[in-house]
């Protein structure tokens, strides 16, 4: 079969709504876009586990512990999900690693602002994980069959996160002056950051268009972005907190709130490393991944003497 051949068959798939599967033929194009779009997303969920386990050892109760425990356990398990399914892409799990920590891979901008407060546990569920529910539920119908599958055990988790955030939030909210005060305080300083989560203005995305025609992604970063705004401001209003962005209203023609300018400026420059956490980050991952190694090798000892029993058997 000819290389043309292999190129129809692929685009027929795409459009049929196929999925891919690791076996298929893929355009090399392909194949480096799901790599690097997958292995971010792993890298994202490893990393996001840092600023909510620095807060584990200090939750207000056992309940919230407990909560919190569970779902810092559970972003470690979308990560492991993730470097599995970029593994059927062809490239290695310690390589993936090794880029990021080397500082050569990228993942989301938004976990490189520090939690400062018990409140910014909370809004790291409802804003955060709510902005990746966004983008991660349209990645549930992705046309790579690997990622696809991932994306629909990991949504479902991703959602029990922003609940939790939020009812964290509601709490606060509920409680003291000083306790809503310090949510608002939180919302003040996540909003921004999770806007920038979706990416640059689609006149300015390098990926998204071509992402789009494969169907990797299904919906652009403005849209996307726009469906959380129209989605989150009612969520604020309920818990009594103001969205820091004056030029917030409702337009009644549309049926969408608009919202302010983001700063580009700031989001760029946290993904070129400059951010406030950005070199804490890296450093607390380079320290936990050398203080694991005996617990890989370990497991690596093990699944070796397992094997090696089922031989003699």
């Amino acid at each position: 079969m000819t290389l043309v051949d292999l190129q129809k068959r692929f685009d027929e798939k795409i459009e049929a709504e196929v999925k891919i599967e690791p076996k298929d033929w893929m355009p090399d194009g392909y194949r480096k876009t799901l790599i690097r779009q997958i292995s971010q997303h792993a890298h994202s969920e490893v990393v996001g586990m840092l600023p909510e386990g620095n807060w584990i050892t200090r939750a207000p109760s056992l309940r919230r512990k407990a909560a919190l425990l569970a779902k810092v356990q559970d972003e470690g398990g979308h990560g492991l999900y993730l470097y599995a399914a970029a593994e059927t892409l062809g490239v290695s799990r310690e390589e993936l690693i090794d880029e990021l920590l080397c500082g050569k891979a990228k993942y989301s901008s938004i976990f490189n602002y520090p939690a400062l407060s018990w409140a910014d546990i909370g809004a790291i569920g409802w804003l955060v994980d709510g902005a990746a529910i966004m983008n991660q539920v349209m990645l549930q119908r992705t046309s790579y069959g690997p990622y696809s599958r991932a994306m629909i055990r990991i949504c479902k988790e991703e959602s029990f996160h922003q609940r939790q955030g939020y009812e964290i939030l509601l709490t606060l909210c509920r409680g003291s002056d000083e306790q809503k005060a310090m949510a608002q305080d939180s919302l003040n300083r996540w909003w921004w950051p999770s806007l920038m989560m979706f990416g640059p203005h689609d006149s300015e995305s390098t990926h998204s268009e071509q992402s789009m025609s494969w169907k990797i992604k299904r919906k652009s970063n403005d849209e996307l972005r726009q469906a959380f705004v129209d989605a989150t401001v009612p969520q604020a209003r309920y818990l009594g907190l103001t969205i820091p962005d004056p030029d917030l209203k409702w337009n009644e023609s549309t049926g969408h709130w608009e919202f302010g300018e983001i700063d580009w400026e700031e989001f760029w420059q946290v993904v070129k490393g400059n951010g406030i956490c950005n070199r804490q980050r890296l450093k607390d991952r380079i320290r936990a991944h050398e203080e694991g190694a005996w617990v890989r090798e370990a497991a690596m000892a093990h699944a070796e003497k397992q094997r090696h029993r089922r031989d003699v058997a």
